[in-house]
């Protein structure tokens, strides 16, 4: 068995096999998610799949952080439902660290619902949440923000002056048995190379 991490952009004959990959996951049209794998370069972002026998079984997007240089977001990771629980995750997740280390990056950031415990055995531990978007907003859209601002401070001045404000509602309640919530929201997590 030959299993292989290499980037679908120098393999474009993977791109469907990928695209049917990704969306056992997540669903998506096959023109959107051919036209995301096809930004994939040598640089960021980067779609690595993972080949066992020249088959395509996994996939691991990696995206820029425009605010920390040195850092990357894996954006997804899957692996072929059939062959899950086999050790592929762990080695495609290998191969994308790999891949960061020759790109000159210090840390890998993620988000994660329920998956904690596969990336915690990986070396990766909880942090802050971080935005892959970056921060776009010019001094002059601060600035009239700033100003908005001001005003509302006044109006919210005499608002209160002459009314009270109702009290706040209380927090949703709370239960030991709701694993629900838990595991709808998303924990960010890092690793340092």
């Amino acid at each position: 068995m030959s299993l292989e991490v290499v980037p679908i952009h120098r393999h474009p004959e993977y791109l469907h096999d990928c695209c049917k990959i990704i969306n056992q996951e997540w669903k998506r049209s096959e023109s959107a998610r051919m036209h995301s794998l096809q930004q994939s370069n040598d640089n960021l972002p980067t779609s690595l799949i993972l080949l066992k026998d020249k088959v395509v079984i996994g996939h691991v997007k990696l995206s820029v952080i425009p605010s920390i240089k040195t850092a990357c977001f894996i954006e997804s990771l899957v692996i072929d439902k059939s062959l899950r629980g086999n050790g592929f995750g762990s080695m495609l997740m290998r191969g994308a660290e790999k891949s960061c280390r020759a790109l000159g990056l210090k840390t890998i950031y993620l988000s994660t619902k329920g998956q904690e415990q596969f990336y915690r055995r990986l070396g990766y531990t909880e942090c802050s949440p971080v935005s892959i978007y970056g921060n776009f907003m010019s001094s002059i859209s601060s600035n009239l923000f700033k100003r908005n601002d001001e005003k509302s401070k006044e109006m919210h001045q005499v608002e209160t002056n002459t009314r009270s404000a109702p009290p706040p509602p209380p927090p949703p309640p709370t239960s030991p048995h709701n694993t629900e919530a838990k595991t709808n929201r998303k924990t960010y997590m890092k690793k340092d190379l």
